[in-house]
């Protein structure tokens, strides 16, 4: 016999746990499955542990430009790769642990660890579990994609999940991939002291980002000695001693590159090829995503798919945004949807990407008039103060509303900075009220009013 619930949840990512104890609280009996780590892609190898990896890198950089500050630090910087690992294992061990605590002492709540599976559009199998409910709400995330690269099993390669385990430098680290991922690493392991060259299909970097932006990500990279392979057209691996030969046939340069280890980041799957989403009617497109309306239901009644693995947001925080969609509309007596969200993330190279809402190139592609503002982080004095006044921030607005439309700002602090710009944009009001508003010096939010009185025609 199945043991009856109010509501099932699959995976404990961004958006499950907070939902279930939601739910648990509201005095409904609730469930929620976990197969393998507590806290998802974020807690175990995405934002916790890679961000952690960010900031000792940070710090070795920052000591080897000591300096520049007027301050000495006596003999050569080193990095204690195993004590570095040691710490990111501390950071995800306090979040995960203090996760599972959180979910083990709700009330009403019961944790089952194991693989969940639909048999059907009211019960899930869990080993040999049988459980029912006519609400279910899948978390389940994605992982790393396998490409099907010339000679890629015949080699040992590495993904964002399986570096969480390296406690050693890599001699020479070749990075597939030129986008979010993939550039994060390459210079977190670079101010590790690696070697580093970065393979990317196509023409530039991070295609989705500005042409302007990407060119300047590459030669802030560059700077700090990371080489790029781009139009990289056939890629392809073969041993080479106890290394690794890229064949990469690029327009320019070695049609081969050496590396010591290399790591894939060429992109994700969601994990619903094992769910058994077929037994429940769930419809999923041509890359396995849960196809979801604009408040995350499925085609099925009763079940609803969140974060990375309904395709519809590939972030931390889109994963969190899901589950207050769902609360809000089933608990709060809210309506709410994902539509209304504003797209917005960061890439957390250093110095940061702070993104919010259309880039230049969408905002040309709309037709719409247009104004545009841009600001060289060298005329930030913060930026100067600090010594780093790399990148550039640049803003757009609609020239008939006088709203902001998006912004793509490249400079230290930036990922945090982006929040000013964000905040005016759901308030849905004319960009004058952030170009009038007063804000503290020395800051660099307080260049954003100073862009957005300098604002141009859009040519």
């Amino acid at each position: 016999m199945p043991t009856k619930y109010d509501a099932i949840v699959i995976g404990t990512g961004q958006a499950g746990p907070s939902l279930a104890v939601r739910f648990a609280e509201a005095g409904m009996k609730v469930v929620i499955i976990e197969r393998k780590r507590f806290g998802g892609t974020c807690v175990n190898n995405g934002c916790v542990p890679t961000k952690t990896l960010v900031a000792s890198a940070r710090a070795a950089h920052v000591a080897r430009r000591a300096g520049d500050y007027g301050v000495t630090i006596p003999g050569s910087i080193a990095v204690d790769m195993k004590k570095v690992k040691a710490r990111k294992d501390a950071v995800v061990r306090q979040s995960s642990e203090g996760l599972e605590k959180w979910l083990r002492d709700t009330k009403n709540l019961t944790v089952i660890e194991g693989q969940g599976r639909f048999a059907d559009a009211h019960h899930v199998r869990v080993g040999d579990r049988r459980l029912e409910a006519d609400k279910i709400f899948i978390n389940v995330g994605g992982r790393a994609s396998m490409p099907s690269f010339r000679g890629i099993d015949e080699v040992s390669h590495l993904n964002n999940s399986t570096m969480m385990d390296v406690d050693f430098l890599p001699e020479h680290l070749v990075v597939i991939g030129g986008s979010y991922v993939g550039l994060e690493f390459a210079q977190m392991y670079r101010r590790f002291g690696s070697e580093v060259t970065v393979v990317e299909r196509g023409e530039r970097l991070i295609h989705r980002e500005d042409e302007d932006i990407a060119e300047n990500i590459k030669t802030i990279l560059e700077s700090e000695g990371i080489n790029f392979r781009l139009n990289a057209e056939c890629i392809g691996f073969e041993k080479c001693g106890d290394n690794v030969a890229v064949q990469v046939e690029c327009s320019s340069g070695d049609k081969t590159v050496i590396g010591s280890h290399t790591l894939l980041a060429i992109g994700r799957v969601p994990n619903t090829d094992d769910l058994g989403v077929e037994n429940a009617g769930i419809k999923i497109d041509k890359h396995g995503y849960i196809q979801v309306d604009d408040q995350l239901r499925t085609n099925v009644p009763g079940i609803y798919a969140l974060g990375d693995c309904n395709g519809r947001g590939a972030f931390t925080h889109t994963a969190y945004n899901d589950y207050e969609i769902v609360a809000g509309n089933l608990l709060d007596g809210d309506h709410r949807r994902v539509s209304d969200r504003i797209t917005t993330y960061a890439l957390f190279i250093d110095p940061p990407l702070g993104r919010a809402g259309m880039t230049e190139a969408e905002v040309r592609n709309s037709g719409r008039k247009a104004l545009i503002g841009k600001l060289p982080m060298t005329q930030v004095g913060r930026a100067r103060e600090k010594g780093e006044t790399k990148g550039f921030m640049k803003i757009l607005v609609d020239a008939e509303t006088k709203k902001i439309l998006g912004a793509s700002l490249l400079g230290i602090e930036c990922d945090e900075v982006i929040h000013s710009v964000l905040d005016v944009m759901y308030a849905n009001v004319s960009y004058t009220v952030i170009q009038r508003a007063m804000h503290i010096h020395p800051t660099v939010s307080e260049l954003i009013p100073t862009m957005l009185g300098e604002l141009k025609p859009l040519e």
